[in-house]
């Protein structure tokens, strides 16, 4: 990555990160934090914060390319905070039309570094998900070797990957149906049924 490319990714990584802890609340955080059962550090700031503030870069950096993109995610990414990651991830998902099949490493890698529900889903529904309806031949044997994958989430995100395709009345619900029987006594990959406070 060119170096000015890395340092203006850099310094729009750390403006979100301003936004995030300005629309924080910490005692939120700790809470946050439990109930992911998170490694990572948690600012407190609430879903649709973290959505609103990548919702406003995407309408303010228009013209962003690929490669714009790849580097602030990758930026963001850097730092273990989870709403830095999450607001990543919904870059991802607004900007998914700039990607392809040849992201698939740099996606592979985001959701083994996931280690939640909360980042791997958004990941693998609105990113994998979108591109594989879009590209299925191209994404057909990647999400292939994933479920069979010795990582439970990378085999999650193969399942959640079909929900587009199968939202939108297309998809193979057999080949869904199978993988999810498969996850059923995978407990630890559950999403909890009520969000922190």
């Amino acid at each position: 990555m060119p170096a000015a490319q890395h340092a203006t990714a850099t310094a729009l990584a750390d403006e979100i990160e301003r936004q995030l802890r300005e629309a924080s609340r910490p005692e939120r955080a700790e809470g946050e934090r439990r109930y992911l059962k998170s490694d990572l550090d948690h600012l407190g700031a609430s879903v649709p914060a973290i959505r609103k503030v990548a919702t406003a870069v995407h309408r303010e950096h228009p013209e962003m390319s690929h490669d714009e993109l790849v580097a602030l995610v990758e930026a963001l990414w850097w730092r273990p905070v989870h709403e830095r990651r999450m607001t990543a991830v919904a870059l991802l998902g607004l900007r998914v039309g700039a990607l392809s099949v040849t992201d698939a490493p740099l996606l592979e890698r985001l959701l083994r570094e996931s280690r939640t529900w909360a980042l791997v889903d958004p990941l693998a529904i609105s990113v994998i998900g979108v591109l594989a309806e879009r590209e299925p031949t191209a994404w057909d044997p990647i999400v292939r070797r994933w479920a069979i994958d010795h990582d439970l989430w990378i085999r999650r995100a193969s399942l959640l990957g079909h929900l587009p395709g199968l939202r939108s009345g297309a998809g193979d619900f057999d080949r869904f149906g199978a993988l999810a029987d498969a996850l059923l006594d995978e407990r630890c990959c559950h999403a909890p049924h009520a969000p922190p406070a």
